[in-house]
C-alpha cells in the first residue's frame, strides 16, 4: 500500500468474498489492495472516506443501443455514457445496429470508433453483426477486437440489419466456432410472431397477444439445438419468457455452452401494469405478466439466467405513439438500471452482492473483460458509491439520455449513486460530471 495514490474507505466494500468494511488501495488506475478498514493511510495518497455507503464494483452493461452514428438524435455516446456514469455503469458494449453503418464490417467498425472517440465517459467496447450475408466479414471483425457478434432471428426492426433463417443460422454459428467467436441472439422466432394476432392500437393486451411466449420459446429451442450440434457458444439476448427456462436448463445439463441474460424492465414492471397507450413500455420480446416475472427472479436466484443488463434502446419521443403496433419497441434504463433492480431484490430479500454478481461480475465475464466486474486486487478501479437505503422518485427532467421517455417516471427507488469512478477517478457525483474519460475496448486476447 506503500505506493498507492488513492485510497477508498468503507464500512459495507462489496469484494468477491463477501460485503465487509474494508480499504482499498488504488495506484495507477488499479486496485493494488483490499485491507482492513483501519489500514494506516501513506502520506502520500488521498483518502475518500465513504463512511457508511456501499461501494460496488462500476457495474459492466453489456447491452446497450448508442445508435451514433446516423441516429444520434435517438442517442450518442456523449449522453448515453453521461447516463451510464449517473447510474453506476462504468463499462457498456456498444450494439452494432441502430447505428448507421451498422457495425458490420471492420470498415463500419471503424466509423464507429471514429464517432465515439473522446466522448466516452465511461469504457466502451463494440459487437460486431452476423447478417445473412457478411459471413466473410467475421472473422476480421473478431480479429479488430469485436467481443461478439449479434444476430436476430425475427426482423430487427430496421432494414440494414436482416435476421437469419434456421440455415444462416447454422452457418454462422459453424463460423463463429471455428475461431472461437460468441454469437448472442434475439431470440424469437418469426413464424410464430407471423401466426399471432396483430390488431394494433393502444391496448397494451393486443401487443402482448402479438408476441407470445411461444414464439420465444420455439426460437430459443432452435438455438440451443444448432449450439449443441456445432459445438457453438451462444448468448440469448433479453430472455422475457419463463417458458424458456426448463429448456435452457436442460440444454446446460447437456454440455451446451448457452448463457442467457434479462432485464431490468423484465424484473421491475408487469403486463398488468402497462396503461394503454403507454408506448413508453413497448420492447420486444414485450414486458410479461407478473407470474411470469416471479419465475426469471427464482432463475436468477438458481443460476439459470446468468446476467442482467439493460437493453436502453432508445428513440425520440415523436416515435413512441400510443399505437402499440407502430410505436418504436425499446426501453431507456441506462440511468436507472442498478436502482430499479436494487429495490425489486431488496424487497425480495435478495443483497447488493447478488445484484453486483448479476449486473458486474457475470456480464464482465461474459464479455472476457479480466479487470472488470470485482473489487480485488489487480482489476480496474471502477467503483459506484450508492446510498442503498435512501429513495429517489423518477424525474424524466434528471435524466442524461438524450430523450428522456422512460418507463419509470414517477416510480420511487431505492439506491442512490452517490458517485462513480473510472479507474481511479471520480467521473460523477453530486450532479455533476469531469471531462469524457472513457477509453475504447477492444476483446481481450
Amino acid at each position: 500500500m506503500s505506493d498507492a495514490e488513492l485510497v477508498l474507505r468503507s464500512t459495507r466494500v462489496v469484494t468477491p468474498r463477501g460485503t465487509r468494511a474494508a480499504t482499498v488501495a488504488v495506484s495507477a488506475g488499479t486496485i493494488t489492495a483490499v485491507l482492513p478498514y483501519d489500514a494506516a493511510v501513506p502520506a502520500t495518497a488521498r483518502l475518500e472516506d465513504v463512511g457508511d455507503h456501499v461501494l460496488l464494483p462500476g457495474l459492466v452493461d453489456t447491452h446497450v443501443h448508442v445508435n451514433d452514428p446516423g441516429r444520434t438524435e435517438w442517442e450518442g455516446f456523449w449522453t448515453a455514457t453521461r447516463a451510464a456514469a449517473a447510474g453506476g455503469i462504468t463499462t457498456l458494449i456498444d450494439m452494432p445496429l441502430n447505428s448507421l453503418p451498422p457495425t458490420t464490417t471492420v470498415g463500419n467498425l471503424r466509423t464507429k470508433r471514429e464517432a465515439a472517440a473522446g466522448r466516452v465517459h465511461v469504457d466502451v467496447g463494440f459487437w460486431g453483426g452476423a447478417l445473412p450475408d457478411n459471413t466473410e466479414h467475421l472473422r476480421p471483425l473478431h480479429d479488430a477486437g469485436v467481443f461478439g457478434f449479434k444476430a436476430f432471428l425475427s426482423p430487427s426492426g430496421v432494414e440494414e440489419f436482416p435476421h437469419l433463417d434456421r440455415a444462416q443460422l447454422a452457418r454462422t454459428l459453424s463460423g463463429t466456432t471455428g475461431f472461437g467467436g460468441l454469437l448472442i441472439v434475439h431470440a424469437e422466432d418469426p413464424h410464430y410472431l407471423a401466426a399471432a394476432p396483430q390488431r394494433g392500437g393502444p391496448r397494451y393486451a393486443d401487443f402482448l397477444a402479438s408476441r407470445p411466449r411461444s414464439a420465444e420459446d420455439t426460437a430459443v429451442a432452435a438455438l440451443v439445438a444448432e449450439a449443441g450440434r456445432l459445438g457453438a457458444r451462444v448468448h440469448i439476448l433479453h430472455l422475457s419468457s419463463s417458458d424458456a427456462l426448463p429448456l435452457i436448463a436442460a440444454a446446460r445439463a447437456e454440455g451446451v455452452r448457452v448463457t442467457v441474460e434479462t432485464c431490468p424492465h423484465y424484473l421491475t414492471l408487469t403486463a398488468e401494469e402497462v396503461p394503454d397507450g403507454a408506448s413508453e413500455f413497448k420492447c420486444c420480446p414485450p414486458i410479461r405478466e407478473a407470474a411470469n416475472q416471479d419465475l426469471l427472479w427464482r432463475a436468477l436466484a438458481d443460476g439459470t439466467i446468468d446476467c442482467v443488463v439493460t437493453d436502453h434502446s432508445p428513440s425520440t419521443a415523436d416515435l413512441k405513439t400510443g399505437d402499440f403496433a407502430t410505436a418504436w419497441g425499446g426501453i431507456s434504463g441506462l440511468q436507472l438500471s442498478l436502482s430499479a433492480v436494487w429495490t425489486e431484490a431488496r424487497r425480495r430479500g435478495h443483497g447488493l452482492e447478488d445484484v453486483v454478481r448479476w449486473m458486474s461480475a457475470r456480464t464482465a465475464a461474459l464479455a472476457g473483460l479480466g479487470r472488470k466486474g470485482a473489487i480485488e486486487a489487480g482489476r480496474d478501479a471502477d467503483f459506484a458509491v450508492l446510498a442503498p437505503d435512501e429513495t429517489f422518485t423518477v424525474d424524466p427532467a434528471g435524466l442524461q439520455h438524450r430523450n428522456r421517455v422512460t418507463a419509470y417516471a414517477g416510480r420511487t427507488l431505492y439506491g442512490v449513486v452517490k458517485s462513480t469512478w473510472l479507474r481511479g477517478e471520480r467521473i460523477a457525483g453530486d450532479g455533476g460530471f469531469t471531462e469524457p474519460k472513457g477509453t475504447l475496448l477492444t476483446r481481450p486476447r
